[in-house]
Order: C-alpha cells, then structure tokens, then sequence
C-alpha cells in the first residue's frame, strides 16, 4: 500500500484508486499527482496477484481476495479523518461494487467508477468455458493468455509504450482468477439491490473493446440510489484515465468528488 499527501494547507479528503485487472499501481502516476494538485491524498496498493505483489502473479483463490485488500485500504484512509473517496477503474471497479455489496462503510462520501467489469466482450468458446469449469477443480492454478493488451485499453500512444516495455504486466492469469470473476460479475448484478446508498457517478469509454458497456449501463439502470449519473465518454477507449483526453476526464471526476467534499 502506498500513500501520497497533497501539499494544500486544507486536505479536501482521501482517495482510493483501485486498478483494473493486469496492472498496478505504477500505472497511476499521473492520476495520482492530479489529485494531489487538486488537494486530496491518494491511498493506493497492488492487488493480491498483481503488480509488485510476488504472491501467485494472475492467480487467486478467490474473488474475496480483493475485497479484503480493499477494505484495509479503506481502515487506512480513515486514519487521516477526512471524507474518503473510492474510484475503481475496470476490475478494480468491479471489486468496489462488491465490497460496498458486502459491507457498508459509513466514511465513503462518493464512489466514481471508470469503464466497470459488469461484463466482458471477450468470451471464449463453449468448449473452452467448459475445460475451464473442470480445470478450475483440478488445476485452478493453470495459466492461460488473457487476451488483452495495451491498444485494446487506450488510443495514448505514450502510455501503449511505456506498458510494452513493463515486466510487472501480468499478460497469463489462472483458471481460478478467470472463473472468480465471471462469478463476481454474476453476485454484483445479483445483488444489485444491496449496493452501499452512497453518490455514485460511472464513467464509460464509448468505443470500449474490454468491457461491455451496455452490461455496465444495465447494471447502472438497475442500482437504486438517490444519486446517480451516467457518462459516456464518445471515441474513448477502456482506459478513460490514460486516454489523448484524459484531462477533460479528469475535470468531471473532479468536479464530482469537490461536490460533496462538504456532505
């Protein structure tokens, strides 16, 4: 887990990133100093089988694993008493919306999820669905290729090739991994109805090709909230955060958090 302090004399309050599947925490670096330049600290960590974490690299026993990592984060944020908020980006916004399923957190002031796994466009065929339901029982740790890379993520041709040159990439997962969160995409629309009262804005690449947004938009249709809000973001890639406009991104999500720095 890692910390950054804004240097502004009045802290708004906390940030928690949680990143997608594959990456880590280096990948956030600008986001990062954006918020702290808007005055909010930033908490954030590698999750359990990624990034720097040496444990079982794209393997997990259980989708739980990341929940449990995710609420020590939030136990940590509350320690510098200020109102905190969660931003999940992909997986790692999957793993907000069960967490906040599961339990609620009287500290969180908003939630911003970026491009959410409710749902993926890559399936694999029926034959290798059902190999991976009975190696999940045998060899839950087998590796496989995920499939994905950095130009199917974002359009920034920066970004695409710092991340060709990143050894902490996880490019192989488990069997195990792969089938804990298709059935944590199952749970979250499962229990959408349990999801924390809490201000919550989504914001979708429009031209996403990981995630289905019309699964995210289902997903969103459904949550019952008192607040809530949609963006769609027309010609960004998944990575909204990494994207040529990522500025103007930027802009809304802060806009957002500054508007209930105060609730």
């Amino acid at each position: 887990m890692w910390k950054w302090k804004t240097d502004a004399d009045d802290p708004k309050g906390v940030i928690i990133i949680v990143h997608g599947a594959a990456e880590y925490h280096g990948r956030y670096k600008w986001l990062v100093e954006m918020w702290k330049l808007a005055g909010y600290h930033v908490v954030m960590g590698d999750l359990p089988g990624q990034g720097t974490t040496t444990r079982r690299r794209g393997h997990i026993q259980s989708f739980d694993e990341y929940i449990i990592e995710l609420n020590e984060w939030i136990d940590e944020a509350a320690s510098y008493h200020l109102p905190i908020f969660l931003l999940g980006h992909s997986m790692g916004g999957l793993v907000v919306i069960r967490a906040l399923q599961e339990e609620k957190h009287k500290n969180i002031q908003a939630v911003l999820l970026s491009s959410p796994c409710l749902g993926t466009l890559y399936k694999p065929n029926k034959a290798l669905n059902l190999a991976s339901i009975g190696l999940n029982k045998l060899a839950p740790s087998f590796k496989v290729e995920s499939n994905l890379s950095i130009e199917m993520a974002t359009r920034n041709k920066e970004v695409q090739d710092a991340d060709q040159n990143d050894s902490l990439y996880v490019t192989k997962v488990s069997v195990r991994w792969y089938r804990e969160l298709l059935k944590a995409i199952e749970e979250a629309h499962k229990k959408v109805d349990s999801f924390q009262e809490v201000p919550l804005l989504v914001m979708q690449g429009g031209d996403d090709k990981i995630v289905d947004k019309a699964s995210v938009k289902e997903w969103f249709n459904k949550v019952d909230l008192l607040e809530k809000s949609y963006k769609e973001w027309v010609g960004l890639y998944h990575e909204i955060f990494s994207e040529p406009e990522r500025e103007d991104v930027f802009d809304v999500a802060k806009r957002f958090f500054d508007a209930h720095v105060s609730n």
